[in-house]
């Protein structure tokens, strides 16, 4: 750890006392300083915290990144003694006082996460190769992202600061985390300790430190960052070519899952010209047993996405290092990256389900809920043969909306195309026909499929058995993006 077991407590007696959390944070600000927070403008809040009691040294300090004399930093951090926190890198001399020297987050009002400093608030320091990343972006999407069921045994491979395990705790009873880092591993230690909790905690790369172990769920956000291998940030680069990391922890999904496991984890992948990004990755998950669900929610060209992260890293621009990532790029025709989140489960089924889909621009937090009823809806369809199936009655989703396009003609408004679209979750939109919407808008919960199906085979002068052949497939679909909810008898 950071500090010594005593330390730990003792800092987290002065964070407590002094109210430093969010909510406190707000309330000794007001709305307007708060607000700034958010656009790294510091001018009200620090207006707000010239006394410079505990919580405003504190604010300061850790929020605004100021220098504060030594007198007000002892005082907001007793009874930790200011010697350990020097010692433990918690704070740092910079010119007449001390500033921070790490990143130490309220989160919530319950939590603290300790990590490095950003690159934002060091201009023009480019961070050092075991740079420990705090809250981001990307981990924000996975903790939205992950399914939060009660389980026995939760694995965070590549924990960072140890954000992700800290919500594993909520609803696992023993959490386990690794990472290649020593720093790394000393942060999510500090950050666990802090918050009252005891975590597994081993060094390695990815899955080699639990070889042979399985869990409930595994989460990751690895260093998944897309190139030829090059390897300068440990946040960031896995040291594998491509997007091998990618394909490399669905090969690892398997054993590390118990029956009934799910693995979600965040993934970058190559747009190769002549290739169908899709099925590209859907390869990756061919003869592992796994239901996978792949989602797509961003997709950037390779400059965009070289300046992004050499941005992210602080890094000065490079012409030969811009040069030779992009070079690498048009050597292996990658026409654009993607950025999504891969969601396996481990079912038991020789038949597993794999889809791969863009759906930028469509989710709608929390996606965790969704893609636990995705596995559940997968679940109830396998259980339904189809005489089950057209036994079952089904209704129109909550919020379903219709939107048509017409055309005008000799005769007035013709329609050209009907969708249907889901106004909240995953907002999915389908294109149907005449047949398939008269259906939809027939689920009322009422009547069996099967008197649903020999409706509509009256009213459009086709056989009902073959309606009910043809329609099972459009049913299991409507299903599986729950525009059709099956109801309970």
């Amino acid at each position: 750890m950071l500090l010594s077991p005593a330390g730990v407590d003792q800092l987290r007696e002065a964070l407590t006392a002094a109210r430093y959390t969010s909510s406190g944070i707000a309330e000794r600000l007001g709305s307007r300083a708060t607000s700034g927070l958010a656009r790294n403008d510091f001018r009200a809040a620090l207006r707000a915290t010239m006394d410079r009691d505990p919580l405003a040294t504190l604010i300061r300090l850790f929020v605004c990144g100021q220098t504060e004399p030594e007198a007000a930093v002892r005082a907001a951090l007793a009874p930790l003694p200011l010697a350990e926190a020097l010692a433990g890198g918690l704070v740092e001399p910079y010119g007449d006082g001390l500033r921070q020297g790490v990143d130490l987050e309220p989160y919530g009002d319950n939590w603290w996460v300790l990590s490095d400093v950003p690159a934002s608030a060091r201009p023009g320091r480019p961070l050092p190769p075991d740079h420990v990343l705090g809250i981001g972006g990307a981990s924000t999407t996975l903790l939205g992202a992950t399914i939060r069921r009660p389980v026995a045994t939760a694995l965070d491979l590549g924990t960072g600061s140890g954000v992700q395990a800290l919500h594993l705790t909520e609803h696992a009873r023993s959490v386990t985390a690794t990472d290649i880092s020593d720093r790394a591993l000393r942060f999510a230690a500090t950050t666990a300790a802090l918050n009252g909790y005891r975590w597994e905690l081993l060094k390695g790369d990815l899955v080699a430190p639990v070889a042979g172990r399985r869990f409930d769920l595994v989460v990751s956000n690895p260093p998944f960052v897309v190139g030829p291998g090059t390897a300068t940030h440990s946040y960031r680069d896995s040291g594998r070519v491509g997007d091998g990391i990618a394909a490399e922890l669905a090969a690892a999904a398997p054993d590390l899952l118990t029956e009934g496991g799910t693995m979600q984890y965040l993934a970058n992948w190559l747009h190769v010209a002549g290739e169908d990004w899709g099925e590209r990755v859907a390869g990756w998950f061919t003869g592992t047993g796994l239901d996978a669900w792949v989602v797509q929610r961003e997709v950037a060209e390779p400059m965009a996405y070289v300046d992004l992260w050499l941005t992210d890293a602080g890094e000065a621009p490079d012409p030969d290092r811009i040069a030779a990532w992009l070079d690498w790029f048009d050597a292996h025709k990658v026409e654009a990256i993607g950025f999504g989140l891969i969601s396996l489960r481990r079912g038991g089924h020789d038949d597993p389900v794999v889809r791969v889909e863009d759906l930028r621009q469509q989710v709608q937090p929390p996606m965790g809920e969704q893609i636990a009823a995705w596995f559940d809806r997968q679940d109830w369809l396998r259980a339904r043969d189809e005489d089950r199936l057209l036994a079952t009655r089904f209704r129109a989703a909550d919020g379903l909306r219709l939107r048509q396009e017409a055309a005008m003609g000799d005769e007035g408004w013709v329609v050209d195309r009907q969708v249907l679209v889901m106004s909240h979750g995953l907002r999915w939109s389908e294109e149907v026909d005449p047949l398939v919407l008269a259906l939809v808008g027939g689920a009322n919960g009422q009547v069996p499929l099967r008197d649903q199906l020999a409706v509509l085979a009256l009213a459009h002068d086709v056989p009902a058995e073959d309606l009910a052949e043809a329609a099972g497939p459009i049913v299991a679909h409507l299903v599986e993006r729950g525009i059709l909810v099956p109801v309970a008898d």
